[in-house]
């Protein structure tokens, strides 16, 4: 799935990677516990979270995350996206809740590592 079929699909605003919007992504996870995300995620390609600080752009940069999509309209401060946009890593924030968001991307084909298998 395509990030700009994921801000479709989500209505969600564009904060930063524009340039990122037609690559491609094959799964997704939704936390709020970057500790959660270091200990059990593998090759997800699109966080969603409602955790608004720095440690979701540096966890997504240490799991080599292309996308950090923010939910329950979180609007994250630009030392975020600053330091997205260093990282290479595209933001997105919806107004949508992560159980919805999610529920959305997976019946529209975006899975998780653990359904793919």
């Amino acid at each position: 799935m395509k990030i700009s079929k994921i801000k479709e699909l989500l209505e969600a605003e564009v904060l930063c990677g524009e340039d990122m919007l037609e690559e491609d992504v094959h799964s997704a996870c939704g936390s709020d516990m970057m500790s959660d995300v270091l200990a059990f995620v593998k090759d997800q390609a699109v966080l969603l979270t409602g955790l608004c600080n720095l440690q979701v752009v540096r966890t997504a940069n240490m799991m080599d995350m292309r996308c950090v999509v923010f939910v329950r309209a979180k609007k994250p401060t630009d030392d975020i996206i600053e330091l997205a946009k260093d990282s290479g890593i595209a933001v997105l924030a919806t107004d949508k809740p992560m159980y919805a968001s999610c529920g959305i991307l997976f019946t529209n084909g975006l899975r998780s590592e653990a359904v793919n298998a």
